[in-house]
């Protein structure tokens, strides 16, 4: 049976593990659903977000997220026949930093930073990031984001480049947990490189796969938690029970 306290390394996910992402998405799209000719529920916008983000995603990998951002908003607005400007589509993509982190997320990594190095492999642009980092508070040991890989999650190259990295500070690959909350952007393809993995089941009281597209089939995990507090306090109570 796997213990949280056998590795030394946690990589995480950003965007919808530590950063609310869907409940930021929702709010900055607010302004273009406000004219929208019928109404759309919130799972439905962030379900049309997904398609749209991970068709835009692998068209143009080498764009940074700001930009695909944009694109995206563009293709939201074409598809709900909204009118709307490239100042619309630029706001939107450098919405990010306003995005939230979940209310657990700050306390958990503060906690996980005595006990392990913390990284991130995100698919965002640096600058994004920062503004995200802010909110949660920790200093990660190293931050890998689409904008220095050249493509975005799920595409194994991603994970390949932060093993690559990690194993030149000498960070083996059983040392590493990757805890994530998406199936489809984390937990396949970690599971494709070999990885363990945690899942933060952020959705486990709604259903669904919100902004991301749903999975393969095969795609597994090794340990689930709904929450980063969760996780934190089952790594204090394995440290407790020796």
């Amino acid at each position: 049976m796997m213990k949280l306290t056998d590795y030394k390394v946690l990589t995480f996910d950003c965007y919808g593990t530590l950063i609310d992402w869907e409940a930021g998405i929702n709010a900055a799209l607010q302004p273009l659903l406000a004219k929208a000719t019928r109404p759309l529920s919130k799972d439905a916008v962030l379900e049309t977000f997904a398609r749209h983000e991970s068709s835009q995603e692998a068209e143009t990998p080498d764009m940074i997220y700001s930009d695909v951002l944009a694109a995206v908003h563009r293709r939201l607005a074409d598809e709900w026949g909204i009118a709307a400007s490239d100042a619309d589509h630029r706001r939107f993509g450098n919405s990010v930093p306003d995005w939230p982190a979940f209310p657990d997320s700050a306390e958990a990594l503060t906690y996980l930073k005595q006990h392990y190095k913390l990284v991130i492999l995100s698919n965002v642009d640096r600058a994004s990031f920062a503004g995200s980092n802010a909110r949660l508070g920790v200093t990660f040991d190293a931050i890998y984001t689409a904008q220095d890989i050249g493509s975005y999650k799920p595409d194994l190259s991603n994970f390949h480049y932060m093993l690559d990295r990690l194993a030149k500070l000498g960070i083996a690959k059983s040392d590493i947990l990757h805890t994530a909350q998406s199936l489809f952007h984390d937990h396949a393809p970690a599971k494709a490189v070999g990885l363990t993995s945690a899942w933060i089941d952020r959705r486990h009281a709604t259903g669904g796969f919100g902004a991301t597209m749903a999975p393969p089939a095969s795609t597994g995990y090794d340990v689930r938690f709904n929450s980063m507090a969760d996780f934190a306090a089952a790594h204090r109570a394995e440290r407790a029970a020796g």
